[in-house]
């Protein structure tokens, strides 16, 4: 496994198979039994949109419970976070989010707040809902939480079944966690709109634009799984990480023009780019033409349109938008698609196999105790990620945060005017 920092893993007493069975059995009842008797919890909230001073830190947030057939609610033993939680606790997407929370909630709740981040989780299942089949309490299990829902960074966390998937055997809880939101973000670009799979990548070129962070470090490795030959763009003190998980060529973006050195390669049936701006404007060139070749970005202007021009208006201007640059590449032979993140527990299954033989490796570039998440987002707003930032939240959660006043002082130093922009 690549770890760049060191992660403690508890050591496990080995026991006979009738102990185990009955060890399980009775945790699977004391769990599900606590469960449906705690009614708050200790997690980070934000009461309002802005930098890190928003974050807050309370043991009284309401605890998830068992709504419906097909919940599942976990305990969280560890999280991580990505882009979206910086751009999410600014507020980004808060028009469509807040709809669809409405949705949930049949209208009962007048305000979004407060609003617990996280988008990934490793933990344990401590309760089921009647109607679910595939888990039990006791279940190791992860997940990337859905944005309109309440996230990881809290002791609890409540899904549907089928947004959750049984945890990697070969993984600690700190290792999991960095993988489910990435692995579900590249999934759903590379095989909804890239179109690629395992039985079609053999032949396959693949330019993956921005490749060190999380997102990035998992596509490598997935397409080098499926056969394809993959070409990155990082800057140079990346390099050794993404052709440690398997990268073919690799480009350092800071050596010059990046889109010319490109040009000079053999062309490429997907593009999947990480970061925007300027790179849409060249990148499609790089494809094979009248090939069926795609340009896949994950960063889309759907939710800035929102924000800031409402649900109807940023709606319509995004659509004209999309339909203005696809046909115009459609023109050059070439189709231009948007990504999005799309949770799916099933999804997860796969990639917890290709985990277990060994073929998908976690990168986490940090690991934070829960009492330090100000610490945690101030980190990943340095940029330039080599992979993932963990949190640990299982120990520190029952124990009360101990220390985290002197975490307040910090919360308010992380959120100045250096820790602004995402890279």
């Amino acid at each position: 496994r690549i770890i760049l920092e060191n992660c403690i893993i508890e050591p496990r007493r080995a026991l006979s198979s009738s102990g185990h069975t009955i060890l399980m059995g009775r945790l699977k009842g004391s769990l599900s039994a606590f469960s449906r008797l705690q009614s708050n919890m200790s997690a980070w909230v934000i009461d309002e949109y802005g930098n890190n001073g928003v974050l807050r830190f309370t043991e009284e947030a309401t605890a998830p419970s068992i709504s419906s057939g097909d919940d599942v609610l976990i305990r969280v033993h560890a999280a991580s976070l990505n882009p979206i939680d910086i751009a999410m606790r600014a507020g980004y997407g808060s028009i469509l989010l807040k709809l669809r929370r409405d949705l949930m909630s049949l209208g009962q709740n007048a305000s979004e707040f407060p609003i617990i981040l996280g988008r990934d989780v490793s933990g344990v299942v401590v309760d089921c809902g009647s109607g679910v089949t595939h888990f039990t309490p006791g279940d190791e299990v992860w997940a990337a939480v859905p944005p309109w829902k309440q996230g990881s960074l809290a002791e609890l966390v409540s899904l549907s079944e089928y947004e959750v998937s049984h945890k990697p055997s070969s993984l600690s809880h700190t290792e999991a966690a960095s993988v489910p939101y990435v692995a579900s973000t590249a999934l759903s670009a590379l095989v909804n709109a890239g179109g690629l799979g395992r039985d079609n990548c053999a032949d396959k070129r693949v330019l993956i634009i921005g490749a060190s962070g999380g997102v990035g470090t998992f596509s490598i490795q997935l397409l080098k799984a499926w056969g394809a030959h993959v070409t990155v763009t990082c800057s140079h003190n990346a390099e050794g990480l993404v052709r440690g998980v398997g990268a073919d060529d690799v480009v350092d973006y800071t050596a010059g023009d990046v889109a010319a050195e490109l040009g000079r390669l053999e062309k490429f049936d997907v593009v999947l780019d990480n970061v925007g701006g300027g790179s849409e404007h060249w990148a499609p060139d790089l494809l094979k033409a009248w090939s069926g070749a795609k340009y896949v970005t994950l960063v889309t202007p759907l939710l800035a349109n929102t924000d800031s021009m409402g649900l109807l208006e940023g709606g319509v201007r995004s659509g004209l938008a999309l339909s203005q640059v696809a046909v115009k590449n459609m023109c050059n032979g070439v189709f231009y698609r948007w990504g999005f993140y799309a949770p799916d527990g099933p999804v997860l299954d796969d990639v917890s196999r290709l985990v277990d033989t060994g073929k998908i490796l976690p990168v986490v570039e940090a690991t934070f105790p829960f009492a330090q998440v100000p610490l945690a987002f101030q980190k990943l707003e340095g940029g330039h990620a080599r992979g993932k930032t963990v949190i640990s939240v299982n120990q520190e959660a029952q124990e009360g945060m101990a220390g985290t006043e002197g975490v307040e002082e910090n919360t308010s130093e992380a959120g100045g005017d250096g820790a602004k922009e995402l890279n």
